[in-house]
């Protein structure tokens, strides 16, 4: 039966995925194609400069990537990073788990025995 419902959740799962990228792609249909998936920092810099044209920054960025191609590298690079890091805490997490319900089995196999030997002990 846990077999089952694992597959079950597994294909839950994925059908969300997808749900979540077809739906992605179905709500962009309609926008200019340079523009489908600009991010949030460009809209905000856009919207700005429409309405307040006399802004001034008060930040400069300390590093600004030489092209495009640097730039999504470091993007990359910073997914690649997160994506350890959450995959180690899940692995952590999963043998912090693991290790408790060993303990468990272990502390009721110990149990188990005394409670036979102490069995054995009153005859």
């Amino acid at each position: 039966m846990s077999r089952n419902k694992n597959v079950l959740v597994t294909a839950l799962i994925i059908g969300a995925i997808v749900v979540i990228f077809a739906l992605s792609m179905f709500l962009n249909r309609n926008a200019p194609e340079d523009e489908a998936f600009v991010g949030s920092d460009s809209l905000a810099t856009e919207h700005i400069e429409e309405n307040h044209s006399d802004y001034k920054p008060w930040f400069s960025p300390v590093f600004t990537p030489g092209s495009g191609e640097i730039e999504s590298g470091l993007f990359a690079l910073q997914a690649a990073l997160g994506a350890g890091v959450f995959g180690f805490a899940l692995g952590a997490m999963w043998q912090r788990r693991r290790s408790e319900r060993e303990a468990i089995a272990l502390a009721g196999d110990v149990d188990a025995m005394a409670a036979s030997a102490g069995e054995g002990d009153r005859t």
